[in-house]
């Protein structure tokens, strides 16, 4: 593959995707991945390094997958107050990995755990499988990516390049994706 980018870092990302892959399938548990290497598996490439790994599964797997985590080597990280009910942090070496917990509302709507104004599309959960230097994984919609980075210009985040980047590899993800 031409134009990859395979730095340390990236090196060590993609082991902990293969991990993250194999625990979760060992627990019966299905993830999404979101963010930039959403894009890199929805792409078939590693096109930039990433600060992180953003992950999706739904909030009843919560707690089984913490202890897993810890119990294989990761280091749970604490959260600030206000996302406690939404993510968990884990570090393994120079990783970061965050899970994100969705639920679903008493209306039916698709939420993040502890955020019911954020009401994510009803088809955010690809059930479609990515592969990505052998690896195996799950997507979020390029759709709700896209609306993910409208939402965060929209509260006010301050402008990223790496977004601007993403939103125009969504655009063209979007136009083309079936």
């Amino acid at each position: 593959m031409k134009n990859e980018v395979l730095d340390e870092q990236t090196e060590s990302q993609l082991k902990v995707l293969g991990e993250m892959s194999k625990i979760c399938e060992a627990l019966e548990i299905e993830f999404w991945l979101r963010g930039g290497w959403a894009i890199d598996f929805l792409l078939g490439k590693i096109t930039r390094s990433h600060d992180d790994i953003d992950l999706v599964t739904w909030i009843q797997n919560r707690e089984r997958l913490e202890k897993e985590l810890v119990k294989v080597g990761y280091e749970q990280i604490p959260v600030k107050k206000e996302f406690q009910n939404r993510q968990s942090d884990f570090k393994k070496g120079n990783v970061e990995v965050t899970y994100c917990y969705i639920t679903q509302s008493v209306d039916g709507n698709l939420i993040m755990n502890g955020l019911p104004e954020w009401i994510w599309r009803k088809d955010s959960l690809l059930t479609q499988s990515f592969m990505l230097h052998g690896i195996s994984a799950n997507i979020l919609n390029p759709k709700q990516l896209l609306e993910e980075k409208e939402v965060y210009e929209q509260i006010g985040r301050p402008h990223r390049q790496k977004d601007a980047e993403s939103k125009k590899i969504l655009y063209r993800l979007i136009s083309d994706f079936k």
